[in-house]
């Protein structure tokens, strides 16, 4: 298996954690469910910020090259892991977040948990707790489960490389299509492919799909955002008929008088538009003194 980064015991899991970059602050790239390979899933818009701020790319248990889940994938342990994950690794507060998509809990949460650690957050089209309040008001709990179990099962089938991985090839290894760009290398490509297969049916992915309701109301229960926070919001779809994903973002932004920028991309833009993503977060954290 190819190795990047350096990986930290928490507990007794080995957590990877991808650093490059200097500065005195560093800005903490979080995994949005399921991203097979973090540290170069978000190596498009990273690339363009290191030559101003350190950057971190933080691999969960189950993700990238870390090891498997020991602990519940509840929010606080999420948080908890990565934190120490950084400290042991040498990588000190202050920090920014760059959370995308599941990881906006684990950012709420750590921002007003640890405000002193936190100097902004910049979310990646992340999510927040109220659209996952109106997703489980429609979409029973038990209905949620039975959608996991399907997702599980076709997973375990993704990860076998056959068929079934051929033809789903731009819905799973390229959703996000990394694979066809320039923006990683040959080898660097082929390092994504086999750590997503490797990862494909993560238990640590499954498990948080069915704890995102209780881990949203975790991050809800610390209140709206109070450090300076920049969102950058596609026009993604969702289940749920009562809010629009970007209504959800924007009525969060105005209880925490956050910077908002929608934008109609996919939910994995950051590999479309990273020139526009990065230059949206660099002008907000000068602007901000960061």
């Amino acid at each position: 298996m190819p190795e990047y980064g350096k990986t930290a015991m928490v507990g007794s899991t080995a957590i990877n954690v991808y650093s490059e970059g200097d500065g005195d602050i560093t800005v903490v790239f979080m995994a949005g469910s399921g991203v097979g390979c973090p540290a170069l899933e978000y190596k498009p818009v990273y690339r363009r910020m290191t030559d101003r701020y350190r950057i971190a790319v933080v691999e969960k248990a189950g993700y990238g090259l870390s090891g498997i889940a020991m602990t519940e994938r509840t929010v606080e342990n999420l948080v908890e892991e990565s934190r120490n994950a950084l400290k042991s690794l040498g990588i000190l507060p202050p920090y920014i977040l760059a959370p995308h998509s599941y990881s906006g809990f684990e950012a709420i949460w750590w921002a007003n948990t640890y405000p002193e650690e936190v100097k902004a957050v910049l979310g990646i089209d992340m999510g927040f707790p109220n659209m996952m309040k109106a997703q489980a008001e429609e979409i029973p709990h038990e209905k949620k489960k039975a959608m996991v179990e399907k997702s599980r099962r076709l997973m375990q089938r993704i990860a076998k490389r056959g068929l079934t991985a051929r033809l789903l090839r731009n819905k799973t290894v390229n959703a996000s299509g990394l694979l066809d760009s320039s923006e990683l290398t040959s080898e660097e490509k082929k390092i994504y492919e086999e750590i997503y297969y490797k990862n494909a049916a993560s238990e640590a992915v499954f498990e948080e799909s069915i704890l995102a309701e209780e881990n949203a109301k975790g991050a809800e229960r610390t209140g709206y955002l109070t450090c300076p926070a920049c969102f950058i919001v596609s026009n993604m779809k969702t289940p749920v008929r009562s809010l629009s994903w970007q209504q959800a973002a924007e009525d969060y932004a105005g209880h925490c008088d956050a910077e908002i920028h929608m934008i109609n991309e996919g939910h994995m833009m950051y590999t479309k538009i990273p020139d526009r993503i990065a230059g949206i977060f660099i002008t907000f954290l000068q602007k901000t003194g960061l």
